[in-house]
């Protein structure tokens, strides 16, 4: 089991540092065939913080069938643990379980460092991932909604369009695409945007179907932003220039 880790310094206001800090789950933001994210408050006797918790499922209710087409081009450092993954063992699928959380926990902080709009890494410890929680500003202890919730008017459709490409164009930039880049995993608070659940991120050259998985992200956002009133006039307001620009900044 990996050892506690925690996220890049320096640490937001909100991080709490206290090691006598009380942990108390207030309900379940989502769940998933891989995790299920808890609401978390964080708090001592003087301050407190909104945590999401990222609980990975136990061996027995997890499945990791979809990992297979992220997976390709991503180096296994131990011959053991290639076997054991190539032959289906149990032992097999804890590595596979572990190299899904600790994929999760390593590109947060990557994409976070380089700028792009996620949640900050607050701390890895085993099976969980603690995050920064994305408020709905509406409703300080409910959870921004999702992309598909949200009826922009043009304007702001523009903005969170234009958000959107600077972050897919960060993750190109470090050779990256999301890989799963859907209007069900991002975040909209107020007009902040925020990509989540970034386990399956896919090696552009290290994959051979980096660039298949990068044109449906593109083409997956465009629909969605298309007929939720992003004019056309918006920069990169086609899929097929959008993939071109996200190749120009991989290479």
């Amino acid at each position: 089991m990996e050892k506690l880790q925690r996220g890049p310094a320096p640490y937001p206001e909100f991080v709490i540092e206290d090691a006598g800090a009380i942990d108390t789950d207030l309900g379940v933001l989502k769940t998933g065939k891989e995790a299920d994210v808890f609401l978390l408050e964080r708090a001592t006797s003087t301050e407190s913080a909104l945590l999401a918790a990222k609980r990975f499922r136990d061996l027995q209710h997890r499945s990791f069938r979809r990992a297979a087409i992220y997976n390709e081009g991503r180096a296994v450092k131990r011959s053991r643990d290639a076997r054991a993954l190539n032959a289906g063992t149990a032992f097999g699928r804890r590595v596979e379980a572990g190299r899904w959380v600790a994929a999760e926990w390593n590109y947060l902080r990557m994409a976070f460092e380089a700028g792009a709009p996620v949640p900050y890494p607050v701390q890895w410890d085993g099976l969980e991932i603690l995050m920064e929680f994305i408020a709905d500003p509406q409703k300080p202890r409910a959870a921004a909604p999702r992309l598909h919730q949200v009826r922009p008017e043009p304007e702001l459709a523009a903005y969170l369009w234009e958000q959107l490409v600077d972050a897919m164009r960060t993750l190109a930039s470090l050779g990256f695409a999301h890989g799963d880049l859907s209007p069900c995993n991002v975040l909209v608070a107020g007009e902040r945007l925020v990509v989540i659940d970034l386990p399956q991120l896919v090696d552009l050259a290290g994959n051979p179907r980096g660039i298949e998985l990068l044109a449906r992200d593109c083409h997956n956002i465009h629909t969605w932003f298309a007929s939720h009133g992003l004019p056309e006039s918006a920069p990169l307001a086609d899929p097929d220039e959008l993939l071109a620009d996200l190749v120009g900044y991989a290479w």
